[in-house]
């Protein structure tokens, strides 16, 4: 019997509550948007279902506006990756705006790769006070 394709869906994206990594629940959503506006401890990102895919791991990255480490030298986007861990599971991917804030500004865009391909991507752009023309 040949085994059932995965099915993946974007349930959510946008603006959330505070998310705490070691706990059970995923984060709720507060705001739909993929426009954000750049405060301390902000937390965006999307939630993805995956379906069929028990045992699989995906990859994900974030890739931000060149933020830079304490010599000045733009950090590498954030990547890893994770197992699936049943038949019918949510998975959260996001960040949080940390000081100083105007070096968060700009395009992040989140990708989940599965067997290289990517299966979700989201582009946030994170703003202080832009005009709405300049918002993604």
């Amino acid at each position: 019997m040949a085994k059932s394709k995965p099915v993946f869906k974007i349930k959510s994206f946008g603006i959330y509550n505070q998310w705490n990594a070691k706990e059970k629940n995923l984060p709720e959503i507060q705001e739909f948007t993929t426009n954000i506006k750049a405060i301390l401890d902000v937390e965006f990102g999307f939630i993805i279902n995956i379906k069929k895919a028990k045992g699989e791991k995906i990859q994900y990255c974030i890739y931000h506006p060149d933020i830079p480490d304490a010599n000045g030298i733009p950090l590498p986007p954030f990547d890893g990756e994770v197992y699936i861990t049943n038949n019918d599971w949510n998975f959260y991917l996001g960040d949080t705006i940390w000081l100083p804030i105007e070096n968060k500004l700009g395009l992040w865009r989140m990708t989940i790769e599965f067997k290289g391909v990517v299966i979700a991507e989201k582009k946030f752009s994170l703003y202080e006070d832009l005009p709405s023309a300049y918002l993604y």
